[in-house]
């Protein structure tokens, strides 16, 4: 795939991806203006996290790392596939509806396991409140599986917009049903939340789901695969064969993610105990991560779903330098993005929460901000990461690829229990946000040790002094505008909302240009790429 081929389709999926990634974050602003960063929004967040784990725990994993390559695959096959998907998307459906049950009868121990603190004496409320919201959200599980495997046919068909687009009606309304409560309730909190709050907001958010994934019905159509209720399992051995390794990988990844959940919500029941009034649980991590994750959606996932299919068929075509070549090209091309944002996150995190958390007080919102700057650390290298396992999901090997996740894993949950007990309890989550760059730094050289086996050796050095450059470029450009922010104690400075934001405009405008200036002379060459692919995104815009 050509850097040119690879922008065009990258563009596509960038215009929905920015979109989806806008639409969320109103969504993120408007649940933290409702629900705020305390006990209460744990409890929505805990609940609302949980289908999602479940799913890829037992299912989304597999389904994302498998399903195209082997739909590839079928292409070949006397009916072109049709068979193979019909009988796929049959089977996973019954196995989700399935969980949807079980895990509807089981709530309250789910709430137990990721929230235990949840059950402590005086926060039977709360724990109640979980419940409740888990029934609500749990049934997002099939869905979530309908719109994965819908839009996984759509991409192994080369359309790759509807899988960008498809989550901004989800997000759209969910931002109906948070702006309703809002304007008829100002203040909702433990105490005096109804059970009809609760299930506007639980059923609300999972209508979202509901309707992201039917939407895709009609563009699958167009692809010229026809689904159908397909009974059997038959030519489906080899995807669950290697479904199993990936379900390795995605359970170890779970259970470290249910250890920040439970460090976390421990965390804020603790503080709470201790007459802390600001929000420091799952909330706060949760609304920093997202921040975290927008350069890297917006470029990085873009770009490495646009590429899985080509590397699928280069693996196939057993072209192995190609494929060492198109991961390097990719590292690089999201570099020019990753890196002046983890710089620029690292730098302004409270600078930038204090102005878009406007509906929380701003001593929750620079929390959240501290916790982004933890965070940032480990952007670049969870990043890559990515891109590389696509690697190994191009050779179709999801049993190497545990090493490395066990690995990152064990260095994430050994740090995030040794933070909830040396740390105070209202500096736990930015400790897990430190845990989380630790362990994916870390974990970055052993999965790049990992894939030689298929590609040869991957020299660090065919990114890093790229790397090197484009993070001089953001220290010399951002650098001084941190300064200027310290000089006048803006992050700290009890001032209006207004003038948050403008400030805001003019730290993050002004050093991103000085950035770009400074990555230009350094001679950048991917600065010019970036550009490219720019275009193409304003030209798609224009277009539609």
């Amino acid at each position: 795939m050509k850097n040119n081929e690879l922008f065009r389709a990258s563009g596509i999926m960038a215009i929905g991806t920015i979109l989806s990634r806008i639409t969320g974050f109103i969504r993120a602003l408007l649940a933290v203006a409702v629900l705020g960063t305390a006990l209460l929004a744990d409890t929505y967040n805990v609940a609302n996290t949980m289908p999602n784990i479940l799913y890829n725990l037992l299912v989304g994993g597999a389904l994302t790392a498998i399903f195209v390559p082997q739909l590839v695959r079928s292409f070949s096959d006397e009916d072109g596939g049709h068979g193979f998907a019909s009988r796929l998307v049959t089977t996973i459906s019954g196995i989700l509806l399935l969980l949807v049950l079980v895990g509807v009868l089981f709530a309250p121990a789910l709430v137990r396991l990721y929230a235990p603190e949840f059950s402590t004496p005086g926060f039977e409320t709360e724990r109640e409140i979980a419940i409740a919201f888990t029934r609500y959200c749990l049934p997002q599980i099939f869905f979530l599986g309908l719109f994965t495997m819908l839009g996984q046919v759509a991409n192994a068909r080369g359309s790759f917009a509807p899988l960008m687009w498809a989550p901004i009606a989800n997000n759209l309304v969910v931002i109906v049903v948070f702006a309703a409560i809002l304007l008829t309730q100002r203040a909702i909190e433990i105490g005096t939340i109804t059970d009809l709050q609760v299930q506007l907001l639980g059923w609300g958010t999972t209508l979202g789901v509901v309707v992201q994934a039917l939407i895709l019905i009609p563009v699958v159509k167009r692809s010229g695969i026809h689904l159908r209720p397909m009974f059997g399992v038959k030519g489906l051995g080899k995807s669950f064969g290697l479904a199993g390794w990936t379900l390795v990988y995605v359970l170890v990844s779970q259970l470290g993610y249910l250890v920040t959940v439970n460090v976390a919500t421990s965390a804020a029941v603790r503080s709470a105990q201790a007459g802390i009034t600001t929000g420091v649980g799952f909330t706060p991590y949760t609304s920093a991560y997202y921040i975290m994750l927008l350069p890297y959606s917006i470029v990085t996932i873009s770009i490495v779903t646009a590429l899985l299919p080509h590397l699928s068929k280069l693996a196939i075509a057993k072209n192995v330098e190609e494929v060492r070549k198109q991961l390097i090209r990719a590292i690089r091309m999201v570099g020019v993005v990753t890196v002046p944002s983890a710089v620029a996150l690292l730098l302004f995190g409270p600078l930038m929460t204090e102005a878009l958390y406007m509906g929380v007080s701003l001593d929750d919102a620079r929390y959240i901000g501290f916790v982004l700057s933890a965070l940032s650390l480990g952007l670049v290298a969870f990043s890559i990461n990515l891109i590389l396992i696509r690697g190994f999901n191009a050779f179709e090997d999801t049993k190497t690829q545990v090493t490395s996740i066990v690995i990152i894993n064990i260095i994430s949950v050994a740090l995030s229990y040794l933070f909830l007990e040396t740390l105070d309890s209202n500096w736990v989550t930015v400790g897990l946000g430190i845990a989380f760059s630790i362990s994916y730094i870390v974990g970055l050289f052993i999965t790049i040790s990992l894939l030689k086996k298929h590609v040869g050796r991957l020299q660090v050095s065919e990114f890093a002094s790229q790397h090197g450059r484009l993070l001089l470029a953001s220290l010399i450009g951002m650098v001084p505008f941190f300064a200027i922010a310290q000089y006048f104690n803006w992050a700290y400075d009890e001032t209006t909302l207004v003038m948050r934001i403008i400030r805001l405009a003019f730290v993050l405008g002004g050093s991103g240009l000085a950035y770009l200036l400074c990555a230009r002379a350094l001679k950048v060459s991917e600065i010019a790429g970036l550009r490219g692919f720019a275009t193409s995104v304003l030209q798609r815009r224009r277009k539609n």
